[in-house]
C-alpha cells in the first residue's frame, strides 16, 4: 500500500488491437494502470516499486503476461529510462523489461477488477452498498485501498491511520483488522 496511491484499475494496454478483452487480447498486455498523487508520490518511487516487483532480468515468455513500464509523456519516457539504466548498473545484467509507450488502456472486464476484494465477500457487499454502480466501485479510492489490503500489502499501522476514512461499519473494520494482523 503506497501512500499517494490514489486507485488502481487492470485493463490491456501497449497494443493496437481495438477493444481487446481477456479472450482476444491481441498485441496487448495485462496491465494495472495508477492513478497517483505526484505531490505525495514520485513517478520514480513508483518505478522503484515496480522494479522490485517481478525479475527484470527476465525475458516474458507471452506478451499478454509481459513486465513492461508504459509512459505517457517524455518526462515518464526519461525517467523510466534513466531507473532501468541505474537498476542494470546495480544488477550488473541486462535488464529485459521493456519502457513503452502507452498506446491505449483497454478497461479489463470487470470480473477482473478489485480481484483481490473480491474474494473477501463481507467486504465486498460494504462497498457494493457504497458504489452500487460498477464504474464507480472500480474507480473508488477506498475500494482501491480495500483491494491491496486484502491482497496482504499494507501494514497494521498504515490500517490504523486510514481505517476510519474508507467507509466501513464496525463489522467490515474488524474484517478488515483480521486480514491485515
Amino acid at each position: 500500500m503506497l501512500e499517494g496511491v490514489i486507485r488502481t484499475r487492470v485493463g490491456y494496454a501497449g497494443g493496437e488491437k481495438e477493444n481487446p478483452d481477456y479472450g482476444h487480447i491481441g498485441d496487448h498486455t495485462e496491465a494495472v494502470q495508477v492513478d497517483y498523487d505526484p505531490r505525495v508520490i514520485s513517478y520514480a518511487d513508483l518505478l522503484e516499486v515496480f522494479w522490485n516487483s517481478h525479475k527484470p532480468t527476465s525475458k516474458s515468455w507471452m506478451r499478454q503476461y509481459m513486465n513492461a513500464v508504459f509512459y505517457h509523456n517524455d518526462e515518464q519516457q526519461k525517467v523510466g529510462e534513466a531507473s532501468k539504466v541505474v537498476l542494470a548498473e546495480k544488477m550488473g545484467r541486462t535488464i529485459r523489461t521493456p519502457v513503452a509507450p502507452l498506446r491505449s488502456f483497454t478497461l479489463g472486464e470487470n470480473y477482473h477488477q478489485k480481484y483481490m476484494l473480491k474474494r473477501q465477500s463481507r467486504l465486498t457487499s460494504e462497498m457494493s452498498r457504497i458504489y452500487p454502480k460498477n464504474q464507480d466501485f472500480i474507480n473508488s479510492t477506498a475500494v482501491s485501498r480495500l483491494n491491496g489490503y486484502a491482497g496482504g500489502n499494507g501494514s497494521v499501522k498504515q490500517l490504523a491511520l486510514e481505517i476510519d476514512s474508507l467507509g466501513l461499519s464496525e463489522n467490515g473494520k474488524r474484517i478488515l483488522k483480521q486480514l491485515v494482523r
